[in-house]
């Protein structure tokens, strides 16, 4: 009897301590952080790009990965704050959109990794060391904005010589990438006969005293920049920009998607369905400072043929013609 009982208290013991060792090695559940300059709503085709290549690299959101949102609703002066309530709680990683959010979180911190998406000069705003070897806690996908700029200058002209005076619709001072971009575009300007202006727009007010009668004489046209301000603001651009008739193009494709009349640029979607496996990696152990950041892979010319009718604006055939997707 005192044999069995014996037997049983060492049974019991080390069914308790396997239990107790099994809960100490079960791996906690990741967690990452999304901090973004914009909102939900104008980040859903991203998003879902961006949930959908994680689902497929096996994490299901609320089940086996937490992912915690923070969106600056156009108001990137609460970046920092954001970016600080992320690391707050305990996040893994974290994926930002843009270089104003880029950089808020790099400031925040220099151990927690970061993946970027879309900023222009990630090298140049002290993010990374250089593409191929980042150093450091950050790396992911530019866009190669000023090069990208210069390019829109370059296709509005042949679209619509007459113009002369080019609003863009970009980064806000407080932008550590707005310099560099302002310098190319000025410089790409001048040798194009066109003179680029830059106002600041912080609000719907800004937004329409821009617009309203810039297309003077059919010399006016637009350039709207990704990001911030203009991703937050989209709709309420695309109406201005169609109530003024004025030749616009985009640095977004989901602008030219949505009504748009024309827009040169990567895929966004592409860009965080790539932000996927920078996380995935991250999370089974690799550095950010050896994983190289990446250049857009295609850049996609679209033209909406639809709102060209609609405000009255003609597109050359030798333009149509080099659309990678026309929207008829």
């Amino acid at each position: 009897m005192k044999a069995r009982l014996h037997i049983s208290i060492i049974f019991f013991s080390l069914l308790i301590i396997s239990q107790f060792v099994g809960a100490q090695t079960t791996p906690p559940i990741p967690r990452i952080g999304f901090l973004a300059s914009s909102n939900a709503s104008v980040f859903a085709t991203r998003l879902k790009a961006w949930l959908s290549a994680l689902q497929g690299l096996g994490y299901i959101e609320g089940r086996n990965v937490f992912i915690e949102y923070r969106w600056a609703e156009g108001k990137t002066e609460r970046l920092p704050v954001l970016a600080t309530e992320l690391l707050s709680r305990h996040v893994d990683v974290i994926v930002t959109s843009g270089t104003t959010a880029s950089v808020a979180a790099k400031k925040a911190t220099n151990s927690v990794p970061i993946v970027f998406v879309g900023v222009g000069s990630p090298d140049k705003v002290g993010l990374i060391r250089d593409f191929a070897r980042p150093g450091g806690n950050a790396t992911g996908l530019s866009q190669i904005a000023q090069e990208l700029g210069t390019k829109r200058l370059e296709i509005l002209k042949e679209a619509f010589p007459k113009t002369r005076e080019v609003i863009y619709v970009g980064a806000a001072s407080s932008n550590p990438s707005a310099g560099l971009t302002r310098k190319e575009m000025e410089s790409a300007g001048r040798a194009l006969g066109m003179e680029i202006q830059f106002p600041q727009i912080r609000d719907d007010k800004d937004l329409e005293k821009v617009f309203t009668g810039a297309n003077r004489g059919g010399s006016g046209a637009v350039i709207i920049s990704s990001g911030g301000v203009s991703d937050f603001h989209q709709r309420r651009i695309l109406d201005l920009v169609a109530l003024n008739r004025l030749p616009t193009i985009y640095a977004n494709t989901e602008y030219a998607e949505a009504g748009g009349l024309m827009s040169y640029a990567p895929s966004y979607a592409a860009m965080y369905q790539r932000a996927a496996t920078y996380v995935d990696r991250i999370l089974k152990g690799a550095k950010p400072a050896d994983l190289p950041v990446e250049a857009p892979k295609q850049i996609e010319f679209i033209i909406n043929l639809k709102t060209a009718k609609q405000i009255g604006l003609t597109i050359p055939p030798n333009v149509l013609a080099r659309a990678d997707k026309v929207i008829k």
